[in-house]
């Protein structure tokens, strides 16, 4: 009997070692994956586990990515009953005749963004400030965003105060403060002996009024373009070299590097958010939307689909090669293709100057699905 029970012993015990060690190799691996784990949620102050929830969060739901779709619920806000909306983008103020324009909300492919709150964005930063950096554009973004909050309180007690180039608004209950720092090439405009030289190295004159935002929203590139009357510099400085002109792409290029590395070396991205606009479209040639003739003027419905039919603008291409050198991370906010869809947004002919701009965008309008991007990166 113990011969027998012997013998069976050695016939299963090779069996039991073999399950044995590969229970124990599963445990190791179990551990293993545990360590990285924990590793990716404590490193780096937290940030990596951060940063991996973004990705996968990216690559379930692109945000820019989708189409345009009737929406009753639009517009967030009445012009009329907006204080702080120039004359330049209310165009119903000035007879815009149509209001389909209003009733289109952005619709993701593959999610739901968050409808905006405006108490709940003040709540959320109460005490904190944003700030918008750059151009006219950036105005447009500003008075919309501020228009979207006061359309939640509008009762509650503001202080404005605009001027050139800092202009701010406080809900004063809240100490939510809106700034706009006005600079349309980011990079310093100087006077010397021969004119006014854009400096493409020098970001001296508003870097310190960014200092110690919560919220930092840059763009740039409209100013780029313009030449003759409208240009608004005489000269161009680069590194030593001073020059008549240059390539616009390259100019352009040249000053956002010089703000990328701005932000690496003075911006603490674990307090401020740091966001950039991306790139807004103009609608002044038609052929760009297989409409040779036209232009946004009488555009009454955007684009079907999701992608533009000459693709996106160089300068976007630009903006996102800076970005991706950069060793802090800052969010491109890309409204190129959605903007680029919404031909009709324009104010045209209804901005009070008697022109036709095809640049900048009504208020109610683009601008407010600019700003619920914004609070969707900031909140979601």
């Amino acid at each position: 009997m113990g011969f027998k029970l012997i013998s069976l012993l050695l016939l299963f015990l090779p069996l039991l070692i073999v399950t044995i060690l590969s229970g124990a190799e599963q445990a190791f691996a179990s551990d293993k994956t545990l360590l990285v784990t924990g590793r990716n949620s404590t490193a780096d102050g937290g940030r990596s586990s951060l940063r991996g929830k973004k990705q996968r969060r990216a690559s379930g739901c692109n945000l820019f990515q989708g189409r345009w779709v009737f929406d009753a619920s639009y517009p967030f806000y009445d012009s009329s009953t907006c204080p702080f909306i120039d004359g330049e983008f209310d165009c119903l103020k000035f007879g815009r005749p149509d209001k389909q324009f209003l009733k289109y909300s952005w619709q993701p492919e593959s999610c739901t963004i968050p409808r905006f709150n405006g108490g709940e964005f003040l709540r959320k930063y109460r005490g904190k400030r944003v700030m918008f950096v750059g151009d006219s554009l950036s105005l447009n973004m500003w008075e919309s965003l501020a228009c979207m909050i006061h359309a939640s309180v509008p009762n509650a007690k503001t202080t404005f105060l605009k001027r050139t180039p800092l202009s701010t608004l406080t809900f004063q209950e809240y100490g939510v403060t809106l700034h706009l720092y006005r600079t349309p090439y980011i990079v310093d405009i100087s006077k010397e002996r021969v004119g006014r030289v854009l400096n493409l190295g020098a970001v001296e004159g508003g870097a310190d009024a960014w200092k110690n935002m919560d919220v930092l929203v840059f763009n740039s590139w409209h100013w780029w373009t313009h030449k003759g009357q409208s240009q608004g510099w005489d000269y161009i400085r680069d590194g030593s070299s001073l020059v008549r002109d240059m390539n616009r792409l390259d100019a352009f290029y040249k000053g956002l590097s010089t703000w990328a590395r701005w932000v690496d070396q003075n911006v603490d991205t674990t307090k401020t958010r740091v966001f950039f606009q991306g790139i807004s479209p103009t609608h002044y040639e038609g052929r760009e939307w297989n409409e040779p003739r036209k232009s946004c003027s009488g555009q009454m419905q955007p684009l079907g689909g999701s992608s533009y039919p000459s693709g996106q603008p160089p300068s976007a291409g630009v903006v996102s090669k800076v970005l991706n050198s950069m060793k802090k991370p800052v969010t491109l906010l890309d409204i190129t293709t959605l903007s680029q869809l919404r031909k009709d947004a324009h104010p045209s002919s209804y901005g009070g100057d008697g022109g036709t701009d095809c640049s900048h965008w009504c208020l109610p309008g683009l601008p407010d699905t600019w700003n619920q991007l914004l609070y969707a990166a900031l909140t979601m």
